[in-house]
């Protein structure tokens, strides 16, 4: 057990009470040599968040000391909330007068002032930055007669920034800028910056999407290392790599994917048994290949953990070489895949499966739409031009079905939303907002990955391997009976949830709810009642599909986590996981989990910012127009209404203008004072666009 452990389990004794540097050396028994590297440890625990000094120089677990650290995130009217590093404990709300110069995304650590007994809600009080997040913000500028400030973009930063008059001469009003912060704010202070970026004025089409860009620290272009590396790959595969390899290129398989998508990384190859078993081919691109451990090109991978879909553009996890070139599962020419091949039951059920190093070759490179119409429409047309693979679809599907029966019966969670797709011209204007289908086609494919991730994981958990899991934690109870509370106003209930709750549970709701009014408000609700997955090393289970393994596979073009876990996995399959080597990738895989989640958090962000922002701008095309939508959420100050399109504007209070409405937060309803009118989630309504502000990407509806 190393100092850093020990001290840990000193300070975490229940008699433990804050000790002096010296006292501490006595208790864990170290030379004078070692007093060097207690202060060490001890000051690097200090920085992370894990220990306090105290004002008399003693030492104690913040934890013990009624301190919590995490994240703060910041709200747009000065208040915030800090997310602890440790998921059982829950939020804690910490009012404007005591952020004390913290701003949104820092790392904090906060005091705990008061806690409420009915409801377990934490107040308290930041006490100390450890860890400053927006060294760099995005926002417009606007000048002043002796200075110049900065509007930042995103809102729950909610202090302007102050630029100098000597640093603001050369900015004009209203053009969006990155500004440099060069003294964080104290108390009341606003913080102060310079111009280290000019964008582009507010008014350019251009600068919005750049701005989202530049807010998230997105890199477009890779670095010159990286480009130089990648002149060396080579897309001939030498002979010696297919020989070593399970050659699959006479077997039959296709890609189905998007019509715009460039960097295929699943094909799929499917085959019914003479004892009516199937045999499912799942083969993913072999990218360790190519992005080798420890080059610039595998760093840079790392760093940027996801490919990232913006509404306008694609920015990849790697170079286009590869995700769109010698990496992607193009068909007609042989490409190297990692290959799970899963023997499966009538019943659903992996009987027995192989994971190897393969080539193989794609027959047709097929589209979503083209096979959803050939099994949903028997479209002639497309049942003759890809006559050799209708019969395939047709066991697919057949497949698919029994896989999704056999997800249901265990339980798992299938939300249905309707996700939209924006349509863009060729100068990036909006010129269509629709929801995305998910078909038939779309649906074999998600239940395939499924099955491959989930049986992948199973395997090396079981060989207890260093591995990136994907887990989804069970909901907190609180939020739970916060939830079932709402749904009871709607005549629902969730049953036997006294000791805690099963995902069939709420699969049994969502299959009430079916087809009803208020299917989108529950739906959309429900998700917010439950945790958020992520990344970790240890496999805790996964509550949303109700497993105990899942893992992701199946995308190592776009994701790390994949690309990480295969090079795992070949080497076990190479006979190269000696105890050194799993010694080393135990650790390892800790941060690739950890920067996983956190570029995806990112990602998903930008995704829905750019989104939002082009639906606002297709809006402001439809000022004054009417609309049929339904109230997707009501607070006090007004009503959410949610279109057929997907796109979601705000109601104000303010614009009720027929009666005084008062809130009640439990119903979540808005009820007039005189003529007791009720307006409550899920109900119908026509609205009319009033007003919209790209720049805040809001839009805004009154009652028709």
């Amino acid at each position: 057990m190393g100092i850093k452990e020990k001290t840990i389990q000193i300070m975490s004794e229940t008699a433990y009470q804050p000790l002096l540097a010296d006292d501490l050396v006595l208790m864990l028994e170290l030379s004078k040599n070692e007093k060097k590297e207690i202060l060490k440890v001890l000051n690097d625990m200090i920085t992370e968040g894990y220990v306090i000094k105290t004002k008399k120089k003693r030492y104690a677990l913040s934890e013990k000391m009624g301190l919590v650290v995490g994240r703060l995130q910041g709200n747009s009217r000065g208040f915030g909330f800090i997310i602890p590093d440790k998921n059982e404990i829950e939020d804690v709300f910490i009012p404007a007068d005591f952020m004390n110069g913290a701003m949104h995304n820092d790392r904090v650590i906060a005091r705990i002032n008061s806690v409420n007994t009915q409801t377990s809600k934490s107040e308290g009080e930041i006490i100390r930055i450890l860890e400053r997040a927006n060294e760099e913000i995005v926002g417009t500028f606007e000048r002043q007669r002796n200075f110049g400030f900065v509007m930042p973009d995103d809102a729950r930063i909610n202090m302007d920034i102050y630029i100098s008059k000597k640093d603001s001469l050369k900015i004009k009003d209203g053009y969006k800028v990155v500004c440099k912060i060069t003294r964080w704010p104290e108390g009341r202070r606003n913080p102060e910056g310079v111009i280290s970026e000019i964008i582009g004025h507010v008014d350019d089409g251009k600068t919005s999407i750049l701005s989202i860009i530049r807010k998230f620290n997105l890199k477009v272009d890779f670095p010159a290392q990286v480009e130089e590396e990648i002149k060396e790959i080579s897309e001939k595969i030498e002979e010696k790599e297919i020989l070593r390899r399970r050659d699959l290129r006479e077997v039959k398989m296709v890609t189905i994917d998007g019509a715009d998508a460039k960097d295929l990384d699943d094909a799929i190859s499917i085959e019914k048994m003479k004892n009516g078993d199937y045999k499912l081919g799942v083969h993913i691109a072999d990218v360790t290949h190519y992005v080798k451990k420890g080059t610039e090109l595998d760093k840079e991978a790392l760093d940027r953990g996801t490919s990232v879909y913006l509404v306008d553009r694609v920015i990849p996890m790697l170079p286009s070489k590869l995700s769109n070139g010698v990496c992607s599962l193009n068909s007609n020419i042989d490409r190297l895949t990692l290959s799970v091949i899963m023997i499966i039951n009538e019943k659903g059920e992996v009987k027995s499966h192989e994971i190897v190093e393969s080539v193989i070759n794609i027959d047709k490179r097929m589209i979503y739409e083209d096979v959803s119409n050939i099994l949903e429409n028997n479209d002639e047309g497309l049942e003759e031009k890809y006559k050799d693979l209708v019969s395939d679809f047709k066991l697919m599907e057949k497949l698919s079905l029994v896989l999704r029966k056999r997800r249901e019966n265990r339980g798992a969670i299938d939300f249905d939303f309707p996700e939209s797709k924006v349509i863009l011209d060729n100068e990036g204007k909006p010129i269509e907002v629709k929801k995305y289908e998910r078909r038939i086609a779309n649906r074999i494919i998600e239940e395939f990955m499924l099955l491959c991730n989930e049986t992948v994981a199973e395997q090396f958990c079981w060989m207890d391997a260093p591995f990136v899991y994907r887990i989804h934690e069970e909901p907190s109870m609180e939020k739970i009976e916060e939830f079932n509370k709402f749904i009871s106003n709607l005549g629902y209930t969730l049953k036997g949830i006294s000791n805690g709750i099963h995902p069939k549970v709420l699969q049994n709701l969502l299959k009430k709810i079916s087809g009803k009014k208020e299917e989108a408000v529950i739906n959309m609700l429900m998700l917010r009642s439950l945790k958020k997955a992520k990344y970790a090393v240890k496999s805790t289970g996964h509550f949303g599909l109700a497993t105990n393994y899942y893992t992701h596979f199946t995308s190592p073009i776009r994701r790390y986590p994949d690309l990480a876990i295969h090079r795992i996995i070949k080497a076990y399959i190479n006979n190269e996981a000696t105890p050194k080597w799993i010694d080393k990738m135990s650790n390892k895989v800790m941060n690739v989990a950890e920067q996983s989640s956190t570029k995806e958090r990112e990602a998903v962000e930008a995704e829905r910012e750019t989104t939002d922002l082009k639906k606002a701008e297709y809006m402001q095309s439809k000022l004054g127009e009417t609309f049929e939508g339904i109230i997707s959420g009501i607070t006090s100050f007004g009503i959410f209404v949610e279109l057929e399109n997907t796109i979601e504007g705000l109601i104000r209070l303010s614009s009720l203008i027929d009666d005084y409405y008062i809130y009640n937060h439990e119903k979540r309803i808005l009820v007039g004072e005189n003529s007791r009118k009720t307006y409550k989630m899920g109900d119908a309504m026509q609205i009319v666009v009033s007003k919209v502000d790209v720049l805040q990407k809001e839009i805004n509806f009154v009652l028709f």
